[in-house]
């Protein structure tokens, strides 16, 4: 791994240094549902507060569209940021501009202060690399150092995340040097045997991972709405599950290929099929090759793993030593259909190897479901990023910092 590090910025102290954090958290009503993201910020921003930096936290939250809007403050992040620090931690209402650098100059050794939204200005995430650069040399004169440590945006070439880093010394905070040292060991010599579990919703979303990994891994398993299509790729009527036809070739050459390969693609045998998309729906459990002999007919929806294939999953887990799981097996949010979900995120916490919950929803379900970050081997706080790394692409933001 070649990456800057912070000991690479020389001595810190009395120095302002920007730190590219992602606290892009759930909020509901302003209070934050899940602040695994503003936790997994805390050593690098306690490393800098006793090298005496004066901290400036950057951050998104959510799609404000280049705009400022209330709904998507960072004021209730500030204010659980503070408390899991144990010290005060300032909030600057603007990002750039008289009152960012009024509560800039404000800062002592030690202090940390939080900007607004990096996305209510739309130099952020713009498609133009010159308004990009505009707003990044204005976050840049704010400070005399940048630590990027938002792992979840290394993927985008964004102000914040790319330009800043070239304008400042720059250097990885230790989370992202966390995320990268375990994605290294996910696709350098992982220990064998080696399961990769899929499920989220779209099998779009993680078809390049699955034709980038299927050489490397041993056994992968399919869950969550994408299951269907693979169902479909075998002849079988799947209802009214979610389906992607027009993926059904694609997912028939994968599987063709995992056969050439000796790779074991596992689907489930029974599913969880529904009435309606709803926590009071009936339900049954029933043959993944005949979702459509249910009461329900051809309106059945298709919402979870079944116990069978759940077991089977947790077995096949429990004897691997490297797994990487990201998308939930069902709707998780829905008490019926999260029993899938939960099956796998037990058998996760109990093997003997590498466990990696590969960030997003899966992140979310896991603590959703009762489960404490420490259980795991690692939770990722970059879905995309993490899927993006595995499928071996290019991750600007890392680059950016000498990775290569």
């Amino acid at each position: 791994m070649t990456l800057r590090l912070i000991d690479s910025l020389g001595l810190v102290a009395g120095k302002v240094v920007l730190v590219r954090c992602d606290l892009n958290v759930p909020l509901k009503d302003g209070i934050i549902t899940d602040d695994g993201r503003v936790r997994a910020s805390l050593p690098t921003l306690n490393l800098l507060i006793n090298a005496g930096a004066k901290v400036v936290v950057i951050s998104h939250l959510g799609r404000p569209e280049g705009a400022p809007d209330s709904r998507y403050s960072l004021a209730p992040v500030a204010q659980r940021l503070s408390e899991l620090l144990g010290k005060p931690v300032t909030f600057a209402s603007e990002t750039v501009g008289d009152v960012a650098e009024t509560a800039v100059s404000a800062l002592n050794a030690g202090d940390v202060l939080v900007l607004e939204n990096l996305r209510f200005n739309p130099g952020e995430a713009s498609k133009d690399a010159t308004e990009r650069s505009v707003f990044a040399q204005q976050l840049a004169d704010l400070g005399d150092a940048f630590v990027s440590d938002g792992f979840g945006v290394v993927h985008r070439k964004q102000a914040s995340v790319y330009e800043l880093a070239t304008l400042l010394p720059s250097a990885a905070g230790t989370l992202i040097a966390a995320e990268l040292a375990v994605l290294e060991r996910l696709t350098e010599k992982p220990e064998r045997p080696y399961t990769v579990v899929l499920g989220g919703s779209k099998v779009s979303d993680k078809l390049g991972v699955i034709g980038h990994l299927l050489p490397r891994v041993d056994s992968l398993l399919i869950g969550g709405g994408m299951l269907f299509t693979f169902l479909a790729a075998l002849g079988h009527t799947v209802g009214s599950s979610l389906l992607e036809a027009d993926q059904i070739d694609t997912v028939r050459g994968y599987l063709a290929e995992a056969d050439r390969l000796g790779v074991k693609i596992v689907l489930p045998t029974d599913v969880v099929v529904a009435s309606a998309f709803s926590a009071e729906a009936e339900y049954q459990v029933t043959s993944a090759d005949a979702i459509e002999s249910t009461p329900f007919g051809a309106s059945g929806l298709g919402l979870d793993i079944g116990p069978d294939t759940a077991k089977n999953f947790a077995t096949i887990i429990a004897s691997s030593k490297t797994v990487f799981w990201n998308g939930p097996m069902g709707v998780f949010e829905l008490a019926p259909f999260a029993a899938g979900t939960k099956t796998v995120a037990q058998a996760l916490t109990e093997i003997d190897g590498l466990g990696v919950v590969g960030g997003g929803d899966s992140a979310a379900a896991v603590r959703a479901l009762g489960f404490s970050d420490d259980q795991f081997g690692h939770i990722s706080t970059g879905g995309g990023a993490s899927l993006e790394f595995l499928e071996g692409k290019r991750l600007p933001g890392l680059e950016v910092l000498g990775w290569q």
